[in-house]
């Protein structure tokens, strides 16, 4: 399989020697002008960048990503305003993958071969579908995988041995390994050590692909999770944007130094 954009990010991280940051937004918070200018921002100090689909009934995200989701609902943000924000922000020789996550709701409601058509055309990377679990979506992911798209997977610490080994055996080259049960931004209620050992668990199972790990990530906890493929950081960066709003500073320069600041603790 010939190498994509994702596994070159993650290449490019382990040569020097830290894990690949990853970075989410809401699409459309505060506006479409300020979720480009954002993605542009932080473009030089992120590897690859999950763009989030505003969803009315999501499920598992917690209050600083809701509060993103429902400014972005506010401001009357369609799936086609996310496409051009994405559209948008690959424009650059030097943009970063990008990964769009959301629901199979929408995707359903745009038509499976359309969305993968408009994706494919606007250079969208991987795809996460929260909703959409193995197998049910492994019709899907093959879909993706023609169109030259990582459909990406998401495992938990539930998950069984078994299972797992199916869904990695099935996946692309790219997990999303759910730290701990909790809604996203929780607090770690697990230990980084614990958190580790489940990952190492799951890694073994085939060192090719690359596993990443999500929920309760900050700028506290990120460096003790540095030994995994990859990082992602969501709620501190939404809850920075609603902090700025509400101070009234400028979120595109506060996302910057906080992502600056994560990655710098990953070096």
């Amino acid at each position: 399989m010939n190498e994509t954009n994702i596994d070159i990010a993650f290449r490019i991280a382990k040569t020097q020697g830290r894990p690949a940051l990853l970075t989410y937004i809401v699409a459309g918070d505060r506006n479409k002008k300020m979720t480009t200018s954002i993605l542009k921002s932080i473009n030089s100090h992120v590897d690859i960048c999950e763009v989030g689909i505003p969803h009315n009934t999501s499920v598992a995200d917690g209050k600083q990503i809701q509060n993103s989701i429902y400014r972005a609902l506010k401001g009357k943000i369609k799936l086609k305003d996310v496409f051009e924000i994405v559209k948008e922000y690959k424009k650059d020789l030097y943009s970063k993958p990008v990964i769009l996550m959301g629901y199979y709701n929408m995707v359903l409601q745009y038509g499976e071969k359309s969305f993968l058509k408009k994706c494919k055309e606007i250079d969208v990377d991987g795809i996460i579908l929260v909703d959409l679990p193995f197998p049910e979506n492994k019709e899907f992911a093959e879909q993706c995988k023609k169109n030259g798209i990582t459909f990406v997977q998401l495992l938990a610490p539930t998950t069984s041995d078994k299972r797992l080994k199916e869904i990695i055996k099935n996946s692309h080259s790219m997990l999303y390994y759910i730290s701990m049960l909790s809604t996203t931004g929780g607090k770690l209620k697990v230990s980084s050590k614990q958190i580790l050992k489940n990952y190492f668990k799951i890694k073994k199972i085939d060192e090719r692909k690359n596993i990443v790990i999500g929920f309760g990530i900050t700028n506290k906890t990120i460096k003790s999770l540095k030994k995994a493929d990859g990082v992602v950081v969501g709620s501190e960066i939404c809850k920075e944007i609603t902090s700025s709003i509400e101070r009234g500073k400028n979120p595109v320069i506060r996302v910057n130094k906080i992502v600056k600041s994560l990655r710098d603790k990953i070096e």
